[in-house]
């Protein structure tokens, strides 16, 4: 009789787990399903479909986006709300709008334009960001806009050679981008005058930044240190920035190699080809010809740059000189400027370093194109190439334990 009992108990006990647990996943059942969809969801992102649209000459903002199938109802709400940022009808030939669509529904998601090598242009349709990509027919407000720094992936590699021609065409046959020799050479204007200094036997080397997008090399970035050796005289510059108001290039002791005046009128990516062949200088000054001046062979047509900041007095004809700019900059310097093709500037003009004064030309007393550059001081003309300028305004004192220990690895890179 007892085991009969024992026997009804347990199934009892039995009958009343199932009958729990039946009403426990009936009650529960639902939130877990959910739970599960919404992890489904989750984990599910709609795909996407990208397309890089080229810029051409003759091509427009709505013309490109018409092409890409997308209304000029929806065009004109996005040009609306980057216009803030930036104005989409400024579009550069050479360049490219990416644009983003849901790849099942074919919806805008996003427009992205690099306005130049630093800086993208981003408009992003709002929904987008909550997975809803529908928006042809919203309001402009409905998307946000933003210029912000391209996000490059950034290696740092040193390059170096040793000049048996120019450097230019020895750094070209060592693989070296032609864009990070000028940006190397423009880091050393204030310092090297590149048409006349460099001899056979001169050493470069510089550290720099390469940049690239999604694996693929897009260009150099920042020069952050070089060394070039001239005639066996050592010059260092490295980039370095103390404040918001004070960055740039400065020497191993902390001076700024930004100076004064430009070692020449004519930038070094003008003044790397042959055409430099024929240029000439004069040092002893021939006082029969009067040629107290520098010779700056170059293309016709070259861009010819103040070498420093200064008000235009001369700006016309000038008998043997031709073409002829003339720039005071202060009550001790003038420096001229003869031969120009044509005028870039007027008299009365105010000029800063580096800007284009006028172009490369052959125009009075001349057999060929250049540049006829003089350096008056105190009114009496004096050779540029040997004139010694005082450095630019040094690191601070209180900076300068930052500046040294921010140049140690590139300065022990240099020199080994």
């Amino acid at each position: 009789m007892s085991i009969k009992k024992e026997t009804i108990y347990l199934i009892i006990f039995i009958i009343i787990l199932a009958i729990g647990a039946f009403y426990f996943f009936r009650h529960n059942s639902p939130a877990l399903e959910a739970n599960q969809d919404k992890k489904k969801t989750a984990a599910v992102e709609p795909p996407d479909r990208f397309e890089a649209v080229a810029i051409t000459p003759d091509s427009s903002y709505g013309e490109l986006m018409s092409k890409s199938g997308i209304s000029s109802a929806l065009a004109d709400k996005i040009y609306r709300a980057a216009l803030d940022k930036y104005d989409l009808a400024k579009i550069k030939a050479g360049h490219y709008l990416e644009l983003t669509f849901n790849e099942n529904s074919d919806e805008f998601k996003r427009l992205v334009y690099k306005i130049d090598s630093e800086d993208e242009l981003i408009v992003n349709y709002k929904n987008n960001l909550n997975g809803d990509a529908t928006g042809t027919e919203e309001s402009a407000s409905l998307f946000t806009a933003e210029v912000a720094p391209i996000n490059y992936e950034v290696k740092i590699v040193a390059k170096e050679g040793e000049i048996k021609t120019s450097m230019y065409e020895d750094a070209l046959k060592d693989n070296i981008d032609e864009r990070a020799i000028i940006a190397f050479a423009d880091a050393f204007q204030w310092t090297i005058d590149f048409a006349m200094d460099p001899r056979v036997g001169d050493k470069f080397k510089f550290i720099y930044e390469e940049r690239y997008l999604n694996g693929v090399y897009q260009m150099p970035g920042k020069i952050l240190a070089g060394q070039y050796i001239n005639d066996g005289k050592t010059y260092q510059v490295y980039y370095f920035e103390e404040s918001a108001d004070n960055a740039g290039y400065f020497d191993e002791n902390g001076n700024s190699v930004q100076k004064m005046f430009l070692k020449a009128p004519v930038a070094f990516k003008y003044i790397s080809s042959p055409f430099t062949a024929g240029l000439r200088y004069i040092e002893a000054f021939n006082i029969s010809t009067g040629h107290r001046a520098v010779d700056y062979a170059a293309i016709y047509g070259t861009p010819i740059r103040a070498v420093g900041d200064g008000a235009v007095i001369f700006a016309a004809y000038n008998g043997p000189y031709g073409n002829m700019v003339k720039i005071r900059h202060n009550g001790t310097y003038q420096t001229n400027y003869g031969h120009m093709s044509k005028f870039a500037v007027k008299r009365g003009a105010k000029v800063r370093q580096g800007d284009v004064i006028g172009y490369v030309g052959s125009t009075g007393q001349s057999t060929g194109p250049h540049v006829h550059y003089e350096m008056e001081k105190n009114g009496v003309k004096i050779n540029p190439i040997k004139e010694v300028l005082p450095p630019g305004q040094p690191i601070k004192a209180e900076n300068q334990e930052r500046f040294f220990s921010a140049i140690k690895i590139w300065r022990e890179k240099l020199i080994k």
